[in-house]
């Protein structure tokens, strides 16, 4: 980022050898004492002194003590108390998390969930040191065993992610592997009897497709279900030779969180049962001690099957489920078996056969109901094939689902500039499980505006973590690597983060969206009051993001990753988006201040700054191009810029070949010419968007114009173009939004942009739900020649917007 430069590192305290100079020439001379002796009645002299000389003594002892007590206290905190560099100080105001509505019901309501988006099925709950649970499974691939476990890429999976969740207590998930599918279920249930947090049962249903399983593998499946207790608690086997016909229970323990709790397993299917118990201290990669413990078995038996063995005191237990294609399981945890009305076998009973399989239906029939109620997609015309409009339904249901199933809660240090952040928690949405599986902060924002229509309890408390990571400087870590779990699946050069790189504050446009709903009555009086309480509290925080921002005022790493900026770098250049989200910034800060009756103080007119930045003569003069008929930033820059292949020495006799950047023509302060995401004006823009030489595409608009000089273009021999031409959903749901305001605003250019925006909403959709069928994945972009998913997936985090395109659910403009 360029721009107005910070220090981002107060120095620290003075050392102790400086403190003690300074203790020394502090130091004061006693003044000699009056004084003369008398003999006592006893013989013996003792020191006689005057009334005032007395008087004297005792306010010269007083001040010493203070003296003394003020400089032992001085360099006592000097010692023991340094003062931290101001980038990982932690922001002094009331955490928002501390709020009463963040406690009791709500706290326990989601105190477990699927909170470990970046394995397959993995539940954990949201505490620092957990009980964790999660699943493994041998797959079949290239003719080859393959351990399951981790969402990757690599396993090559037709499709997985959860078609449903509600957040909250449900959860269905389909998986399919090489001709293998399971499906799994996710249920909470808070009963008489149950110990914080309740209890819950996750169903595992294994099938095959015979036309495309190869039978040479085995007519049967693994799986691999695990508990590991972070804090290193002690797990118990409940006996040595597991048979689930005999007893359900498999596994006990007991935790400061949840008391006593026992693990059972319950089937109608006949199942060989096997385990293993491991002492493990670090808790991220759990498919190592499985793989080596089968290996073991192989080498020595010839058979795969766990040892049915346990190291001292193992806080990891593996359960290894064999039966034969297709079976059925029910896995339950109950909490709080040491309470006198525990009531177990009833507890489990519910939570296993027919009752959960009822529980489960009545739970999948309510989120359809819920997800017709807010999204109204029945009654939409979403592009008037009926084929189409019946398969995008499904897709818009797993797209929530999956955002929600999601959901991810982590603990840990963030590393900013190679220091420790304090420890903190975070409970967030994440762009995608399988490659990007941890909070980012700009993506937030657009996953808050599907979340909180959904439910807007869990939504301000994902929107209060984040405000809760803001340091003194109003700078919040826009990556967040929190967790050994976490940190296992980032490269080490991308772990630090720095200070002075902020990713746009999308987090305002859900948080305009909710301030948009107060006014409309949107809400429950109840929830009312809970959104008034949050933005109190909160805004004291957004009021130091803001500021943050505005000192970093002309210039922005956006997020939009390689998208053609300025050429050289410079402090005169400035952003035409960071204008727009001071912008919209600005003007949710103003509606906070009207809502909750707040005077301005001085300096922090936030009505007066939106109004400047709406000012359309001061941004025309900085951004706009009357040649093109287009806004552009505006920086020291040059067209005549290339990658060039280039010799370089590196040694005696040794040369190598690098792409590096050519430059070859003097860069000039000058408006800088690339069509894409950033450019807007009404009639002007409604000709560029649907120009197809441009941006138009029949999948969606691109991210930069084809006539751009750097279209899909390498911005390093080893980065590929990213934002440089490939279709992204998250900016093609604010186009639609703007193109839907002007279809309803009369006007000349209504009707045109009305054809636009039916046009374009057709097409995202189609195309989204097409790639969808094919692939069974959301995708993290789309090319724009064919419309082929590309990048990470299932990628439900900004992709999800689809279904509020579906929906048109856009809020205000």
């Amino acid at each position: 980022m360029t721009g107005s430069g910070r220090s981002s590192v107060r120095s620290r305290a003075r050392s102790l050898s400086d403190s003690d100079a300074d203790a020394d020439s502090l130091r004061q001379k006693r003044p000699p004492l009056n004084r003369h002796r008398e003999r006592s009645k006893y013989g013996s002299y003792i020191p006689i002194y005057s009334n005032a000389n007395l008087k004297v003594l005792l306010g010269i002892c007083f001040v010493a003590f203070f003296i003394i007590w003020f400089m032992i206290h001085h360099l006592s905190n000097s010692v023991t108390e340094p003062k931290l560099p101001r980038a990982v100080t932690p922001f002094p105001a009331p955490k928002i998390m501390d709020l009463p509505q963040f406690e009791g019901e709500h706290k326990e309501s989601l105190y477990w969930g699927t909170y470990r988006p970046h394995v397959y099925l993995g539940i954990r709950a949201r505490t620092p040191k957990s009980l964790m649970a999660g699943l493994m499974w041998i797959g079949v691939k290239d003719g080859k065993y393959h351990l399951r476990h981790v969402c990757r890429h690599e396993d090559d999976l037709s499709t997985y992610g959860w078609t449903r969740h509600n957040g909250r207590d449900f959860g269905h998930q389909v998986l399919v592997d090489h001709g293998m599918t399971l499906t799994t279920e996710f249920l909470k249930s808070k009963e008489e009897g149950s110990g914080y947090g309740g209890d819950w049962a996750v169903r595992i249903n294994m099938q095959i497709d015979k036309s495309k399983w190869n039978e040479g593998f085995g007519r049967g499946a693994q799986l691999f279900f695990y508990l590991a207790d972070e804090a290193g608690n002690a797990l118990d086997v409940s006996r040595e030779n597991l048979n689930i016909h005999e007893d359900s229970l498999l596994a006990s323990g007991s935790r400061a969180d949840i008391g006593d709790w026992q693990l059972h397993l319950k089937s109608t299917d006949d199942l060989q049962l096997h385990y293993a118990g491991f002492r493990i201290p670090h808790l991220h990669n759990l498919s190592d001690p499985v793989e080596e413990n089968l290996a073991s078995q192989i080498q020595k038996h010839a058979r795969l099957q766990l040892s049915d063995s346990l190291d001292d005191s193992p806080n990891v237990l593996v359960f290894q489920i064999i039966g034969g294609f297709p079976f059925t399981t029910d896995i339950v945890l109950i909490s709080g078996t040491d309470l006198e009305t525990s009531r177990e076998e009833e507890r489990v009973s519910m939570l296993t056969g027919t009752s959960l399989s009822n529980k489960l239906k009545y739970k999948e029939q309510e989120f359809d109901e819920k997800f017709e109620k807010i999204f109204n997609l029945t009654e939409k015309k979403l592009i008037l094939d009926v084929q189409v409009d019946s398969e995008a339904l499904s897709v818009g249901k797993a797209a929530v689902g999956n955002l929600l199933g999601g959901i991810g809660y982590f603990y840990g240090q963030e590393h900013v500039n190679y220091m420790s952040y304090w420890s903190a928690e975070l409970y967030t949405a994440v762009p995608s499980r399988s490659f990007f599986p941890r909070g980012f902060l700009w993506d937030e924002g657009f996953h808050q505006l599907i979340i909180w229509r959904w439910d807007i309890h869990i939504s301000l408390d994902i929107i209060g973590h984040w405000l809760d990571l803001i340091n003194v400087d109003g700078w919040i870590p826009r990556e967040q690597i929190l967790g050994a779990e976490a940190l296992s699946r980032v490269p080490e050069e991308f772990v630090p983060q720095h200070p002075t790189n902020g990713n746009p504050p999308t987090l305002f446009l859900a948080l305009n969206d909710i301030i948009d709903g107060l006014k409309n009555n949107e809400f429950t009086a109840m929830d009312r009051s809970e959104i008034s309480l949050f933005l109190e509290r909160a805004f004291v925080r957004l009021e130091a993001w803001f500021h943050w921002f505005k000192l970093e005022m002309k210039t922005l790493s956006s997020g939009l990753d390689d998208y053609p900026r300025a050429s050289h770098p410079s402090e005169d250049e400035h952003h035409l988006d960071l204008r727009c989200w001071m912008l919209l910034a600005a003007d949710c800060m103003h509606s906070i201040q009207e809502l909750l009756d707040m005077e301005s103080k001085p300096g922090m007119d936030y009505g007066s700054t939106a109004k400047l930045l709406l000012d359309f003569e001061l941004l025309n003069q900085m951004h706009f191009d009357d040649g093109y008929g287009a806004y552009f930033d505006f920086g020291n820059h040059t067209e005549k810029v290339q990658l060039k292949w280039k010799e370089l020495q590196a040694g005696q006799n040794y040369a190598t070949h690098q792409l590096l950047r050519d430059v070859m023509d003097m860069p000039v302060l000058r408006l800088v010419p690339h069509i894409g995401y950033g450019s807007w004006i009404l009639e002007k823009q409604l000709e560029l968007i649907s120009n197809r030489s441009l941006l138009w595409t029949n999948y969606g608009l691109r991210s930069l114009g084809k006539t751009s000089s750097l279209y899909m273009k390498h911005n390093t021999e080893h980065d590929p173009p990213y934002w440089r031409g490939p279709v992204w959903i998250n900016m093609n749901y604010r186009i639609p939004s703007a193109l839907h305001h002007y279809s309803k605003e009369n006007g000349p250019y209504q009707e045109k942009a009305k054809a636009i925006y039916k046009e374009l909403r057709s097409n995202l959709i189609r195309n989204i739900v097409r790639n969808y069928r094919q692939t069974g994945f959301l995708w993290e972009q789309y090319e724009q020649t064919k419309g082929k998913g590309k990048g990470a997936h299932p990628f439900t985090g900004w992709t999800s917007l689809v279904v509020l395109i579906m929906a048109e659910a856009y809020g205000t403009i």
